[in-house]
């Protein structure tokens, strides 16, 4: 780990992740690419506005890059699906061809929880070993089990590179800002009337995680996970709101409308999102644990609260 190439490099992990290399005693340079300027540009980091369905080829050949994180990728849910399909999945494909064409060594790239699914029926807890089953009908939970699939026939063909797959649960901090978190923020917040705990990791454990493991150059497949779970009617309380609790039937036929409409007032996402609050999908994280000793320094309601007291603070300051 010399020369680290990030994609996503202004996202929300992209930004913890270049904070943590930039002064780590290995890396020499990292080279990031975003569609968005970053909001920190460190000494180390060389910025290249790029989308990551581009080639990348040139670049990682010019830097002498032999260590790629993949981060880019399209969170929130939208009405033009086909383009954020195509950034996911066809921009991962494009970049880990670049990587293989350029003879990088090392690849991590951060996957999600997600790729399991949501679904009444899931193992819990979750294990590297369950099935991929991500939703059909939630582009997010979709495109992550589609790469993974496609990451699966790539190690094969390429068991020269380290290969680090993360599968981090949902993730929180005070820098989180994302639907989910927006939707929680909301004076009033329209919820199934069955909700399953949640889980969460916190954005520092994720970041030690990923270095740990570039470190180590750590092959394979890893669940990333806090211990424990939070509910959904304590996660709204802990931020002074009012969860507004309906009947599935009502819920669906007014989630529906408001995504429909747009009307941001009330939803951040189409009823397919709605699963990931009904269906449990807790993973277990002692695979990790067993082969890199790692601790958590957050469970997912410590977590939680970090991210809450962040929101307090800035509603303070104004």
């Amino acid at each position: 780990m010399k020369n680290v190439f990030i994609t996503g490099v202004s996202g929300y992990i992209g930004t913890k992740i270049v904070q943590a290399l930039s002064n780590h005693e290995s890396v020499k340079r990292i080279v990031g690419i975003d569609i968005r300027q970053p909001s920190i540009i460190p000494r180390t980091l060389t910025f290249i506005r790029q989308d990551v369905r581009d080639s990348v080829l040139d670049i990682l050949k010019t830097h002498e890059i032999d260590t790629v994180i993949h981060a880019a990728y399209v969170l929130p849910p939208g009405h033009d699906t086909k383009n954020i399909e195509e950034i996911n999945v066809a921009g991962t494909q494009n970049i880990f061809s670049c990587a293989r064409k350029a003879g990088v060594s090392q690849i991590l790239y951060t996957s999600s929880t997600t790729a399991y699914g949501f679904h009444p029926d899931n193992e819990n807890p979750l294990t590297e070993d369950s099935p991929l089953r991500g939703n059909a009908d939630f582009t997010y939970s979709k495109n992550k089990r589609e790469i993974e699939a496609l990451l699966a026939t790539f190690v094969q063909k390429n068991k020269d590179i380290c290969v680090t797959i993360l599968r981090p649960c949902y993730v929180t901090g005070p820098g989180l800002d994302n639907p989910l978190s927006t939707h929680l923020k909301k004076p009033w917040v329209l919820l199934p009337k069955k909700t399953s705990p949640f889980q969460f990791v916190h954005e520092d454990d994720l970041v030690r995680v990923m270095v740990l493991s570039l470190e180590n150059r750590l092959s394979g497949i890893f669940n990333v996970a806090g211990q424990g779970t939070i509910s959904f009617a304590k996660m709204v309380r802990i931020l002074g709101n009012t969860p507004l609790f309906l009947p599935d039937f009502l819920v669906r036929l007014l989630n529906g409308l408001c995504w429909h409409l747009r009307l941001k007032a009330l939803t951040e996402f189409p009823n397919s999102g709605l699963n990931l609050m009904r269906h449990s999908w807790v993973a277990s994280s002692e695979k990790l644990i067993q082969h890199t000793h790692f601790k958590f320094d957050y469970d997912s309601t410590a977590a939680f609260k970090d991210f809450a007291t962040a929101v307090s603070t800035r509603k303070k300051a104004g």
